[in-house]
């Protein structure tokens, strides 16, 4: 498929000329028992995708237009069932807990089934393209980040307002109609069940933003694959050891840049980069060089906002703020990897 513009297709949609991912998944009839297994559910999953990519394709790219009914029992909604059954043995992230999640059992994220969120706004403080952006700010993570600045909501997953599928649908509906151009769903991955239930009751056509820090497993990729219009993915490390150091979790790398790539073929990509203090060479200039390399046709954020915060006062290395000669070397690293779209 070819690559549009830089966000040519996210920028289509918030303005109405292209229906988002969503609402073609919700325009695929398909067939099955809401009592099939996991397994079964996920080979007829992979055979109507490619209906999805077939359709995408040719009104994307073609100009054709389809049938913009709504199925009865849609592509959408089998995504949706995929995930209820996946939190009896909870493999959202790449921790991969398997923990039955409905039963009130908790993994890394600490979260049951139930889902909160803890603040939701039209906010003007995103990337230009993207304000105003309708963002919902969820509760818990999959990583643990020792710097984090909203650790507040983040480590503490029980705070926050419930999720209420059609309470919160009806939201997202309303802000879209008050001049929201996108509706941006901030540490979603282990929410992803509940994401989806509301929006399967949203009637309004905007650009799904998954503003992630790209460690949802395989299984998660799948799934979000129509769903999601633009990856906001946070690009955090350029090795294992600083990951598991850090943020507490392994096989960072190899999850991160499987699901960049998975994520490249079918959404757009908004890549954004914190660069730490003293990490320019094991973590900054991989991740640049990678992007450039691997994903050269997307948006690239270079993020000077680090702050010493929550526990990197156990971390000397990382305990102070950048210094001018750090963020003049990230800069140059970028221009020099020969990135074209570049937000600094």
């Amino acid at each position: 498929m070819v690559k549009p513009l830089f966000l040519d297709n996210y920028l289509k949609i918030a303005n109405d000329e292209l229906p988002s991912g969503s609402k073609l998944l919700k325009r695929i009839p398909v067939a099955y028992d809401d009592n099939e297994s996991e397994n079964e559910l996920w080979n007829k999953h992979d055979l109507y995708m490619r209906t999805y990519r077939d359709q995408k394709q040719n009104i994307y790219f073609s100009g054709m237009r389809t049938d913009e009914r709504q199925a009865d029992k849609s592509l959408f909604d089998l995504k949706t069932d995929i995930a209820g059954k996946m939190i009896d043995n909870c493999h959202f992230c790449q921790h991969r807990c398997g923990v039955n999640r409905r039963n009130g059992e908790k993994g890394f994220c600490k979260l049951t089934d139930t889902s909160r969120y803890a603040a939701e706004f039209l906010h003007m403080g995103e990337e230009p393209e993207l304000v105003p952006s309708h963002t919902i700010f969820f509760t818990g993570c999959v990583l643990c980040c020792i710097y984090c600045q909203n650790w507040d909501i983040s480590m503490h997953p029980e705070a926050g307002r419930e999720v209420n599928a059609t309470e919160l649908a009806r939201r997202i509906d309303k802000r879209r109609r008050e001049g929201a151009n996108n509706l941006n769903l901030v540490t979603p991955t282990p929410h992803l069940h509940n994401i989806l239930r509301t929006l399967s009751e949203t009637s309004v056509s905007t650009p799904v933003v998954w503003n992630s820090n790209m460690y949802h497993s395989p299984e998660a990729a799948r799934l979000l694959e129509g769903v999601v219009d633009v990856f906001l993915a946070d690009f955090k490390y350029g090795n294992n050891e600083c990951a598991l150091r850090y943020s507490k979790v392994e096989d960072y790398m190899q999850t991160v840049i499987s699901n960049m790539k998975y994520a490249y073929q079918d959404a757009e990509l908004l890549v954004r980069h914190l660069v730490l203090p003293g990490h320019l060479d094991c973590c900054s200039v991989k991740i640049i060089e990678w992007i450039a390399a691997n994903t050269p046709d997307i948006r690239f954020n270079l993020m000077f906002q680090y702050r010493p915060g929550y526990l990197a006062f156990m971390y000397p290395e990382i305990n102070r703020n950048l210094l001018p000669g750090e963020k003049e070397e990230a800069i140059r690293m970028v221009k020099d990897a020969g990135l074209k779209d570049i937000l600094l």
